[in-house]
């Protein structure tokens, strides 16, 4: 494979070459989440973020059934409660992020920035200047100079940085908008979610290409869609989807009903979201490796590497990346780093 490296403008023209970066990056590089450093974090002993993550998530869920049920009511004289699916998923992804509104859909950095202050105390916080990256300049990597890096956290045996957890709901849900919305087939999604990885997501704005990021993307697409469970779980067998339950479920009110003498249906959760469902050695930036948007990125973080950690090897656990090809089949290709589709 063959770069084109770019070569640094001189005096002024390097002024407004920067000028241009910084109003580019003003536009997206605030949506997208950090990168994080998984070498130097590694041998850092940390409590299981599960329990906590779980708790936060189900009461936002929770939240956003209620708000749902709430908005739908106010709509009718009567104030009837009835099912809307547009209002649920609006609702919910209002109170996952925590914002008043639902526009944009990419609110993965703002989540990652709030749940540093929020896991602090089960998190690893490391400054880019610490950092393996602390090489890259601006010009190599833009976003990743003028943002902290995310904060690292265990769940249960799995290292992964917080900026996943913001990829999951927030990518996830633009993966799920396309299949829902624009009729789009799941793989057309995979594949949109690689190009912004190389364009706005990674390569052009930081100068690193994250598999793991695609890992939670997928993995977001397969938390909306079990909202409602419109769609069979991807990759689970069929024994498991004739079992398998939504998060949410359109229930009928008896009070309200005999109240009113009609039927009234609202939503209500039918059971508790697990982060556990979702995260494996794939979501770890140590075994999904990264790629790099040119030689020169990729040699300066393999010296600070060697350094910082002298027999560090990408995969970490190799068996991590058979099991992910296993999970998740067809799909792996879409989601794999080829060091670990070939483990």
């Amino acid at each position: 494979m063959h770069y084109k490296l770019i070569p640094q403008p001189q005096n002024g023209a390097y002024s407004f070459f920067m000028l241009v970066i910084f109003l580019a990056c003003t536009i997206y590089c605030t949506a997208n989440a950090a990168e994080i450093d998984s070498v130097t974090s590694r041998e850092v002993d940390l409590d299981n973020s599960r329990d906590l993550i779980n708790a936060i998530f189900n009461n936002r869920i929770q939240e956003g059934i209620t708000r749902a049920n709430e908005r739908a009511g106010n709509m009718e004289d009567d104030g009837t409660v009835f099912c809307d699916e547009e209002l649920l998923y609006t609702e919910l992804r209002k109170a996952i992020f925590q914002s008043y509104t639902a526009s944009w859909g990419l609110k993965g950095f703002s989540l990652d920035k709030e749940l540093r202050i929020l896991l602090a105390k089960q998190s690893y916080s490391l400054s880019l200047n610490d950092s393996i990256y602390r090489d890259i300049d601006y010009l190599e990597g833009f976003s990743l100079n003028i943002k902290e890096l995310s904060d690292v956290i265990r769940l249960d045996n799995q290292l992964i940085g917080l900026d996943k957890i913001g990829h999951f709901f927030a990518e996830g849900w633009q993966y799920f908008e396309q299949t829902l919305y624009e009729e789009q087939s799941l793989e057309a999604a995979l594949k949109w979610g690689k190009e912004q990885e190389v364009g706005k997501f990674g390569y052009t704005t930081t100068g690193i290409f994250s598999f793991s990021d695609l890992t939670a993307n997928f993995n977001g697409w397969r938390f909306w869609n079990k909202v409602l469970l419109n769609e069979s779980d991807p990759i689970n067998s069929s024994f498991s989807n004739f079992f398998n339950q939504p998060y949410v479920d359109c229930k009928v009110q008896l009070v309200t009903s005999t109240k009113l003498n009609k039927v009234v249906k609202a939503w209500e959760l039918n059971r508790q979201f697990d982060i556990s469902d979702y995260v494996d050695g794939a979501w770890d930036e140590g075994n999904n490796c990264n790629s790099y948007a040119d030689p020169m990125i990729e040699e300066k973080i393999r010296i600070r590497t060697k350094n910082i950690y002298p027999d560090f090897v990408c995969p970490v656990t190799p068996g991590q990346c058979s099991d992910a090809q296993d999970r998740y089949g067809s799909y792996a290709k879409y989601i794999l780093h080829p060091y670990c589709l070939t483990q």
